[in-house]
């Protein structure tokens, strides 16, 4: 694993889940770590549990939907720790009650999705950028999801969302690769997050044979934990993947192999 001593990460979406994972990897591999999100209280959880980490977690708190508080936290961890070597435009939102037919998802549900797991993206990388730049470079890793090649039935608004980061992906790393910024997306298969809790949760499935058919889905005979993600995201993000960029890696034990999944 890389050693990212002294590099200053952002994650969003970082106190939880698979953001949680990113975060907990790189303050092990010494980095110090802006967990950004809207959980204070998980964030709390998150900073105690890695207070005796190689490196450090700091918590943000910030709805990252919006332009203001997207530059207000990429301008505090440029002022506060000399700038930003790595975004990981993690958090993602697909709440229970979106699990409808398209012509059934309220336009303010479509909003919210998409702001938050597209539009965050695009904000944090503008505000993000410029920094990079005049430091001669840097990193960007994008969460997308199996979501974006292939999709299930009831989740328009976040199929988009992660096939648009698939295609922001692309253009930004073209955009900026005469800066010695690389961009990169990994996607997901089906990984075990409070998302999936709570859908378990309130669909009132039996949590034993859900995690079960959960498993069987995925060739390697088991769902993924947010582990796997940070592994993935911590080699990306590090030398070993240097002439690497504009790319996607899935991380989802043999979905994608499999073909038609949903």
């Amino acid at each position: 694993m890389s050693d990212f001593s002294n590099k200053s990460v952002i994650v969003t979406g970082g106190a939880k889940g698979i953001g949680a994972g990113i975060s907990r990897a790189f303050a092990a591999a010494g980095a110090r770590v802006a967990c950004v999100d809207v959980d204070a209280t998980a964030g709390a959880a998150l900073v105690a549990e890695t207070a005796d980490a190689k490196g450090e977690v700091r918590f943000f708190e910030a709805d990252v939907s919006g332009g203001a508080a997207c530059k207000e936290v990429c301008s505090r961890v440029i002022d506060e720790w000399d700038g930003i070597d790595v975004l990981c435009n993690n958090v993602g939102i697909q709440p229970v009650d979106s699990y409808v037919p398209a012509h059934e998802l309220p336009d303010e549900m479509w909003d919210r999705i998409v702001d938050i797991n597209l539009k965050s993206y695009f904000l944090m990388a503008k505000y993000s950028v410029p920094d990079m730049m005049e430091r001669g470079g840097g990193v960007i890793i994008n969460t997308a999801s199996v979501q974006g090649l292939q999709s299930a039935l009831g989740v328009s608004a976040y199929a988009a969302s992660k096939g648009g980061i698939l295609s922001l992906t692309r253009q930004l790393a073209l955009e900026y690769a005469p800066h010695n910024i690389r961009v990169l997306a990994v996607n997901p298969g089906g990984i075990q997050t409070p998302l999936v809790d709570e859908l378990v949760e309130a669909q009132g499935m039996d949590r034993a044979e859900f995690d079960k058919g959960y498993a069987e889905l995925h060739p390697v005979g088991r769902f993924g934990l947010p582990v796997d993600i940070a592994h993935a995201v911590l080699f990306l993000a590090g030398e070993g993947a240097s002439f690497m960029t504009g790319s996607y890696v899935n991380v989802d034990g043999g979905l994608m192999a499999k073909g038609a999944w949903a």
